[in-house]
């Protein structure tokens, strides 16, 4: 149901379209009293209506505060604190097991306090999309896909069980099955509008801007079709699921003006590679970020969302596209109903948010890019923003190697039983896979026709590589089936086997035991090519140090090529049936075979058929029988789904909030440290905290599944807190992995964690730039909490994870005046006293006192990063969750 706001500034106004009237908040009413608006980013006009439409409780949104974002064109700077409600919530299973496995704790801890379970229920339209769990177990086969699906299903029985009892048990929940296409691409192929309507509480209809919030950073990708969205942590969407808003800062907006067309050869991929490079180098953390000029008319729906999916690798808050002809056409070609299409079309043009190429708002600051200077790219080793042109791939290769893994030369060995060798930078998983491009039509275009071109001449993969196809969505198995190109994948490995995330999430799944052994034994730095968005250490592969993201035709050349030691563009491919060499450019399809082919394969009727009951899931997820209930029958000695500590103990009235005195460090890390690092989606080695546990669960090795799948279980996640195979914690100089020392002694993180805990000494964590990048997931945050961490110290923080650490109680503090860990020389037998915390405000300097180990004493000041009054209360309250329930629980059962 929509709210009614207390509509202070009369700006509620009707409009009629196609034969319904429907109420709307006029930001052109808006103007008549706040001043213009005309020129506000399209994203702040969003934000705009927002706060005319809705009215908390105890929080009148009126003048002052659409005021203060129509006065933000005057000076477009960071503005005050706002309340948003975003119209939905978009969940993955990995993050959306947790939040439901929350919401049934909630419910329990709520009947505890004499509340009325049924306020723990989602507020807004919630989907859960289950994406994230199938793993690239087999491969190269025709029955990889069917194959895959049964382990799936055998592997996370006891998680799906429990999605569908949400789906049962909750309103407004609604679970996606596996095998349907990643969250992304349903949200954007599906169940996006951009514009939402529904009937408020005196029964009219009301239209707004469709927005949205999701516990994955990738939500972002719906800022394409001009829906305001971005990722949050899980707790955050929890508490957005039960009606409270979103405290944030009005932010400042960055606008990226985009000018010509890509050359012929250069893909969507190459293009964002770019974007993302340049507006790191910019400086876009905590900001949005709005493309507007005459080069965004050149790009496809599918491109934008290209763009826009990466905005968490650039580092800003959103990346937004607005409303126009190509949104439309987009809407049309997806199946959504003309008379919604009608409405969105209508709206915008009346609230002033249709895109025209003339267009120039207001902006922060602003940055360009000629399209027509992109070349074709790829990003790596290690981080997404390290674009390379892809003729210097070999030599940045080549030369990490000494810099980033100290090793002189390339070596090859001897793989046991295989009549090939295998060596530094060979290629052993090539995987087209991710959100990011395989929503593109045109890059996967492009990728069969480099398939079917290879396999006309009779080339195939090097027999090291690893090859997949992922798609995001059942309609692209559809339109590849229909130009005859899917045929052509097949003959060289790229087989389907799976709709989801898999490689780019870390399901890339073991390579060949030879291989696994040839490479660790010998330390080789094996290499992957996905056309993914993340290519962070340990994520792609536990095997595999060096990790590049690509288009999808370059992922097929790469599979072909077997290596980035070589320059693929001037070095042969491999040879033809004929023994003549074969090059890159032989293959490489013209931007018009892609276009023929594009029009000719794809059509309406086949989203329409694909989505037409998308609920409903295959044999697997229909054999599923779970009843309805109130709270959910927790069952004791799951290792996938337990009832958390979070609310133990918990009374009506938050304790007060104590000061940190004699904390000892449990890192202290470099930069660029992200969630990831903190807490890890792969694989569980058998001899980590978290391997151990399962083991002694009577869980067998084979059958630990990874770190993402267990999230429901609070036991494995706190022991792979800052277990990361590649986490370097600089009390253990020259040792990679989750160790650090207690009293001197070296040891895992958590055991060490635990003896702290024991002893009752609090634990912090020190850190250095853009702490928390990456993923949204909340585990990185409530992992933190659960290991006894009471501060995190660092010289910056990434968006989300920051406020997750709030959502959990974890004080975020930010070095001031050019102090580091490095200039203030801060060490494992360190001891830090953080004081005045109950009465501390939003964004107020900390001081915090170091006591070193011979006795001396000195203090350095850091910033509080909790910058909200509302963010203030959720650390009050020891989290947001515990805000939301206590808030919740007031209202008794009648």
């Amino acid at each position: 149901m929509t709210q009614v706001g207390s509509n202070t500034l009369g700006t509620r106004s009707t409009m009629d379209v196609g034969g319904k009237t429907y109420a709307y908040y006029s930001l052109a009413k808006a103007a008549e009293t706040i001043g213009d608006v005309s020129r506000l980013p399209f994203s702040l006009k969003v934000l705009l209506e927002n706060m005319l439409r809705f009215e908390d409780e105890g929080f009148t949104v009126g003048k002052e505060h659409a005021q203060a974002i129509a006065d933000w064109q005057k000076n477009p700077a960071t503005g005050e604190e706002i309340q948003y409600r975003p119209a939905r919530v978009l969940l993955q299973d990995f993050t959306g097991v947790p939040c439901v496995v929350d919401l049934a704790a909630m419910r329990d801890a709520i009947a505890k306090l004499g509340g009325d379970t049924a306020k723990i229920n989602p507020q807004v339209p919630v989907n859960l999309v289950i994406d994230h769990s199938v793993m690239v177990d087999e491969f190269g086969h025709p029955k990889a896909f069917e194959h895959n699906m049964e382990f799936e299903y055998q592997r996370n029985a006891e998680r799906y069980d429990f999605l569908k009892w949400g789906a049962k048990s909750l309103q407004n929940f609604y679970a996606v099955p596996p095998g349907t296409g990643i969250c992304h691409q349903v949200n954007l192929e599906h169940i996006g509008k951009c514009v939402w309507s529904s009937k408020d509480q005196n029964g009219e209809l009301v239209a707004y801007p469709d927005t949205c919030v999701g516990t994955d950073s990738h939500t972002t990708m719906i800022n394409g079709l001009g829906v305001l969205g971005w990722g949050v942590g899980g707790i955050e969407a929890e508490a957005a699921m039960l009606g409270q808003p979103i405290s944030m800062l009005i932010p400042e907006v960055v606008g990226f003006k985009l000018t010509g067309q890509m050359a012929e050869g250069v893909t969507a991929t190459d293009l964002v590679l770019t974007c993302v490079q340049m507006l790191r180098e910019h400086g876009v953390v905590g900001r949005f970020v709005e493309f507007y000029g005459p080069g965004v008319s050149n790009l496809s729906l599918a491109d934008r969302a290209t763009i826009a999916n990466m905005a968490p690798e650039y580092g800003a808050t959103c990346g937004f596209f607005g409303i126009d002809d190509k949104t439309l056409d987009y809407l049309r070609l997806t199946g959504r109903a003309e008379d919604e299409i009608a409405l969105v079309e209508a709206y915008a043009k009346e609230q002033g948010m249709w895109f025209t190429p003339e267009n120039e708002p207001v902006f922060s600051s602003t940055l360009s890019l000629d399209m027509s200077t992109v070349v074709p790219s790829l990003a790596g080793p290690k981080r997404p923003q390290d674009k390379v042109a892809l003729p210097m791939v070999d030599e940045l290769f080549n030369t990490d190697l000494s810099k980033l893994y100290g090793k002189s030369a390339p070596a090859r060995v001897a793989v046991e039983g295989r009549d090939h060798d295998i060596g530094d930078g060979d290629v052993v998983i090539a995987a087209i896979t991710s959100c990011t491009n395989t929503s593109n039509p045109d890059v996967l275009i492009a990728a069969g026709l480099v398939a079917k071109k290879a396999n006309e001449k009779g080339l195939k993969p090097k027999p090291w590589v690893k090859t997949s196809l992922a798609p995001g969505s059942q309609v692209v198995t559809d339109y590849l089936v229909k130009a005859g190109l899917q045929e052509h994948l097949d003959a060289i490995g790229f087989d389907l086997v799976g709709y989801g995330c898999t490689t780019c999430i870390g399901n890339s799944g073991p390579l060949a035991p030879p291989f696994s052994k040839a490479i660790n034994e010998n330390d080789l730095v094996a290499a992957s090519v996905l056309s993914g968005n993340r290519n962070f250490e340990g994520r792609v592969s536990p095997d595999v140090r060096a990790n590049f993201l690509a288009s999808p035709p370059l992922v097929v050349a790469y599979a072909l090529k077997g290596t980035v030691t070589e320059d693929i563009t001037t070095t042969p491919i491999g040879q033809d049936q004929d023994g003549n060499d074969v090059m890159l450019a032989d293959l490489w399809p013209t931007t018009q075979e892609i276009a023929d082919l594009r029009a000719s394969s794809i059509d309406r009727e086949m989203f329409e058929s694909r989505y037409a009951d998308v609920y409903k899931g295959d044999e697997h997820w229909q054999a599923i029988q779970v009843e309805a209930s109130d709270t959910y029958a927790w069952k004791p000695g799951s290792t996938y789904v337990a009832n958390p500590p979070y609310f133990e103990g918990m009374g009506m009235t938050p304790d007060p909030v104590t000061d940190i005195v004699e904390a000892k460090p449990l890192a202290i890390l470099g930069d660029s440290v992200t969630t990831d690092h903190i807490s890890p989606a792969g694989s569980i080695k058998e001899d980590s905290p978290a391997g151990e546990y399962l083991l002694a669960n009577q869980v067998a090795k084979a059958d630990f599944n990874s770190y993402g799948s267990r999230r429901g279980n609070h036991e494995v996640m706190m022991r792979g807190t800052f277990a990361n195979i590649r986490i370097k914690n600089e009390m253990v100089p020259g040792v990679e992995g989750g160790y650090t020392t207690y009293n001197g002694e070296q040891m895992a993180i958590y055991d060490a964690a635990m003896k702290h805990k024991a002893d009752g000494t609090p634990l912090v964590v020190v850190g250095g730039k853009e702490y928390g990048t990456g993923s949204s997931r909340d585990w990185a945050a409530k992992g933190t909490i659960l290991l006894g961490v009471r501060a995190v110290i660092v010289e910056s923080f990434e968006r989300i994870h920051r406020s997750n650490l709030i959502g959990m109680g974890v004080l975020p503090l930010q070095f001031k005046d050019g102090d580091t860990r490095e200039t203030l020389g801060l060490k494992g037998d360190d001891a830090f006293t953080i004081l005045g915390l109950a009465t501390m405000a939003p964004q107020q300097d900390v001081e915090v006192e170091v006591t070193r180990a011979d006795g001396s004493t000195f203090s350095f000041t850091t910033k509080s990063r909790i910058d909200t009054a509302n963010e203030m209360e959720y650390y009050r309250n020891g989290g947001i969750l515990q805000y939301v329930l206590r808030k919740l629980a007031w209202r008794r059962k009648p």
